[in-house]
């Protein structure tokens, strides 16, 4: 072969030898995986739900990539248990962003270890997507921070609005109020948009007070409130002190006219099979129920995957308060990925901003602070309780809708019939 010949050849080898490179880096490129980062509480006061929002998470990623992922890459998620507290939060999304190199962050689930957060996303320029968070963006108004609680534009208010209008409605209509709530930043942010509501509907506040989070012996608390004798009894509480307030007010036989309030914790299965029939006559806070007026594209199939894997990990069994939304709050955020074809923070932002989402939880579209742009809190009252079976709380007409009235599957049971 002459010498040409080998020169020619050779330039072809080492051409072909650099576009096989070259495809090899851009296909490692292409599969490298899109990292999502945030920290949750797999342990501590909000473990039950921070798990059972993993596990849907979990859900949205395999849907994700079994669709191809997103840019044609695959969604993976890195998390880190933050204990429930917030003073673990700043290093969490530090590792993140610093060691795991993560694409995006969102909140973990609440607004305790949510707000410890945002210094980070805010001095990094970062899209954040939070999960159950109240009232976190009125202190720091963020432009990219996205909250996919339905709360709307006036976050801390607009968890009672539909409380007290309905409690309004009644006839005769109650005077007085009584609050409590945790001397938490979340209670003490709801607690604050309870008292503007109760003041727009004419109700006089005759108790107001704090406890500490780690009070076990609510005895004392609810002896003093109803020495008080308020027609309503607004408590604004965690898990384990919801529990802990319902058998109390039982105790005591605290009877207003309406009970409940912003309860975290009522809502999981396992305190309502331990409560059982006591729940009946309770009003509460909702985002998603097994009502018929709920039942959006796509929201029953994901919690019957949910469900077959509940057990396995010995989660909340049903998952109807933060598994749908878990979900929703990273579908909204890959939808926005797909759609501007960018991990650009700006880009994303934007689009998050200028677009109404259809999710498993219903159309979404944020406001100008991120919240909703229109509320839909639900307010909703225990009735026909008759078990402590898991099945009794999965059927419709056992936490029936009060408000809003596009959503309304039934009536206030009122007065407050008492204690069973």
């Amino acid at each position: 072969m002459h010498r040409n010949s080998w020169r020619r050849h050779g330039f072809s080898l080492l051409a072909l030898l650099s576009a096989t490179l070259a495809m090899a880096a851009d296909n490692e490129k292409t599969q490298k995986p899109i990292k999502i980062g945030f920290s949750m509480p797999l342990t501590g006061a909000l473990a039950q739900g921070g798990k059972a929002a993993v596990l849907a998470m979990q859900i949205w990623r395999d849907d994700v990539n079994a669709k191809g992922g997103l840019l044609g890459r695959p969604v993976e998620l890195i998390y880190y248990d933050d204990q429930t507290k917030g003073s673990n939060v700043p290093s969490i999304y530090t590792k993140l962003l610093d060691v795991d190199g993560v694409d995006f962050v969102v909140s973990g689930y609440g607004t305790n270890v949510t707000a410890p957060a945002m210094p980070i996303v805010m001095q990094r320029n970062l899209t954040f997507v939070s999960l159950l968070a109240t009232a976190v963006n009125e202190q720091f108004q963020y432009p990219c921070y996205f909250q996919i609680m339905p709360a709307g534009p006036k976050p801390s208010e607009d968890w009672s609005a539909g409380f007290f209008e309905t409690a309004s409605r009644q006839n005769p209509k109650p005077k007085t109020v009584a609050f409590l709530s945790s001397d938490a930043e979340f209670a003490q942010n709801t607690v604050v948009g309870a008292r503007i509501n109760a003041k727009k509907y004419g109700f006089e506040v005759v108790y107001d007070e704090k406890y500490p989070p780690n009070t076990t012996d609510y005895t004392p608390i609810v002896r003093a409130i109803k020495a008080r004798n308020a027609d309503i009894v607004y408590y604004l509480s965690y898990p384990p002190e919801s529990v802990g307030l319902i058998k109390a007010s039982k105790e005591l036989n605290l009877v207003p006219k309406i009970i409940g309030g912003t309860m975290v914790g009522l809502h999981f299965t396992t305190i309502q099979t331990n409560l059982g029939t006591s729940l009946n006559g309770v009003s509460n806070y909702a985002f998603w129920l097994p009502e018929p007026t709920m039942r959006f594209p796509g929201v029953l199939e994901l919690l019957k995957r949910y469900q077959a894997e509940a057990p396995k990990q010995d989660l909340d069994p049903l998952g109807y308060y933060l598994p749908p939304f878990a979900y929703a709050y990273v579908q909204v955020l890959g939808d926005a990925i797909r759609a501007t074809q960018s991990l650009d923070q700006k880009k994303v932002c934007d689009y998050l901003h200028a677009t109404e989402f259809n999710t498993v939880v219903g159309k979404v579209k944020f406001g100008a602070n991120g919240e909703w742009a229109q509320s839909r809190m639900l307010t909703y009252q225990f009735q026909n309780i008759e078990s402590n079976s898991v099945e009794e709380f999965s059927k419709a007409g056992k936490m029936v809708i009060l408000y809003p009235p596009e959503f309304k599957t039934g009536t206030l049971v009122y007065p407050f019939p008492g204690w069973k």
